[in-house]
Formats: C-alpha cells, sequence, structure tokens
C-alpha cells in the first residue's frame, strides 16, 4: 500500500520589490521551486511596489529595504495594519532588522538570499495564516519564567519559550525564532539561558542556543564539526567548544522524538 500523499500547500500570491535585476532574477527563480507560489508582480522601486500591492492584494510581499523611491521599511509600516498582507525583508543591509521585526515582518532574509531559508521563511508564512484565527492565550504571572517579554510596536507582547525554537545572536540583540515568526530583545544568550534552564536551551555556539524538542537530527560537517537539523529544516552549525557537550545531548544521527 503506498504512502498517503501531502495535500498540496495553499496557494500564495507573491509581489516582489527590489531595484536590483540580479536579485529579482534569483528570487523568481527560487519561488519557481517552492510549491503553492504564484508570483502576482514584479516591481522595480517603492513606488510601483506600493501601487502593485495596492492593485493586486498579495498574499505575500518580499521586499528590499533600499529602493528608489518608498523604502521597504516605509511601505511595510504601511502594511502592518494589514492582517491579509505578511511580509518578508531580502536585504544586504543587517542593521535593519530591529525596525523590520518591529514591524511585525515574518523574517529577514541577508542577500545572497539561500533558497533553503526563503523556503523556511514561507512556511512561516503559512503557518501563521493557518494559526491568525487563533484564540490569544491566557494571560499568565509576569514572573512566569516559561515566558519571556519582548518590545513590540508602542508597548511589549508576551513569548512563551515552549514557542521558541531557537535564539539567535544578533550583535546586541537576540532573536527569538517561533514557528510563525522571530521576536528581537536586547539580550545576551547567556541571560537566555539562565531565563530558560538547561532542560529548555541548550547552548549549541557562541551565537546560537536551541530548544531541544525542535531538533530532529545532528549529522556530521566534517571530521569534527556537527549540523543540528530542526523540524522546518533550519540547519544549525554546533561550534567545536560546543561539540562534545550537544554530541552527548544528541548522539550523532539520532533523531530525537519531539516533545
Amino acid at each position: 500500500m503506498s504512502p498517503p500523499t501531502k495535500p498540496a500547500p495553499s496557494l500564495l500570491r507573491v509581489v516582489l520589490a527590489d531595484d536590483e535585476p540580479l536579485a529579482l532574477m534569483r528570487l523568481e527563480g527560487i519561488l519557481a521551486d517552492i510549491p503553492g507560489i504564484a508570483l502576482a508582480g514584479v516591481a522595480h522601486d517603492g513606488d510601483e511596489a506600493a501601487a502593485q500591492i495596492a492593485a493586486l492584494k498579495p498574499d505575500l510581499v518580499l521586499l528590499d529595504i533600499r529602493m528608489p523611491g518608498q523604502s521597504g521599511l516605509s511601505l511595510a509600516s504601511a502594511l502592518r495594519d494589514d492582517p491579509d498582507i505578511d511580509v518578508i525583508f531580502t536585504t544586504a543591509f543587517d542593521q535593519f532588522a530591529l525596525q523590520a521585526f518591529e514591524l511585525d515582518a515574518v523574517d529577514y532574509l541577508l542577500k545572497p538570499v539561500e533558497p533553503q531559508r526563503l523556503s523556511i521563511a514561507i512556511d512561516r508564512v503559512r503557518r501563521r495564516r493557518r494559526q491568525s484565527g487563533e484564540p490569544p492565550i491566557p494571560e499568565r504571572p509576569e514572573d512566569d519564567v516559561s515566558v519571556i517579554w519582548v518590545p513590540y510596536r508602542d508597548g511589549s507582547v508576551r513569548v512563551d519559550l515552549a514557542s521558541v525554537d531557537w535564539i539567535e545572536a544578533a550583535r546586541d540583540y537576540a532573536l527569538l525564532h517561533t514557528p510563525t515568526r522571530s521576536h528581537m530583545l536586547r539580550a545576551t544568550l547567556d541571560s537566555l539561558l539562565e531565563h530558560a534552564g538547561p532542560d529548555n536551551m541548550v547552548r549549541v555556539s557562541r551565537s546560537a542556543i536551541v530548544r531541544p524538542a525542535a531538533v530532529v537530527r545532528i549529522g556530521r560537517d566534517g571530521r569534527n564539526s556537527f549540523v543540528l537539523e530542526l523540524y522546518d529544516g533550519t540547519a544549525i552549525r554546533v561550534g567545536v567548544t560546543y561539540a562534545e557537550s550537544v554530541r552527548a545531548r544528541f548522539p550523532v544521527g539520532a533523531r530525537p522524538e519531539q516533545g
């Protein structure tokens, strides 16, 4: 008996906005290989992007940051109150990540955009859209160690640690990656690891800590190097200093059960 086939992913209509022809060609090529994507429009500057978004009403917009006319950040700011349009930034500049996540961007990808990284970001869009109608999480005491409060617009939003797959260092900030979006917090990995506790998060490199239940595989990448694979396909390189402790936690080649 043949295994059941996976249902086709829901169709996402996408608008690309970038003033670099080569960047557009690369993104178009990557999107062509991702199931369930319909390229609705391509814009070469911010003003053209704004016009196409207004006319085409896409589900997702891939925005460059610096373009002639309106910037990507300005466009995202205008879109952030529209629950039907998600935004992924694709840019050569890493210094705008905080502003991007404050504008509720799904992800922030640095050029040259890798196909797997964009595919993971689009999967995050799909999960986010499926969960958009879920009821709010009941309130918890503010001193609950299973919660992290992160800045969001003019206030703060609570993030359950159980929803954070991994945390990445970004200069003076930390990026908390969940299945549906990333949050940016001014904090060190050491302080977040202490807050979470060793049973909930594991340090795997100087720049990353991981929730063990999110790991589905650990494999070798060279003689003494290892890579963790998360359930969504994210690959995280294990630092040499942390290799022994990670190998003890996850035997090489193992596929831990997800909790």
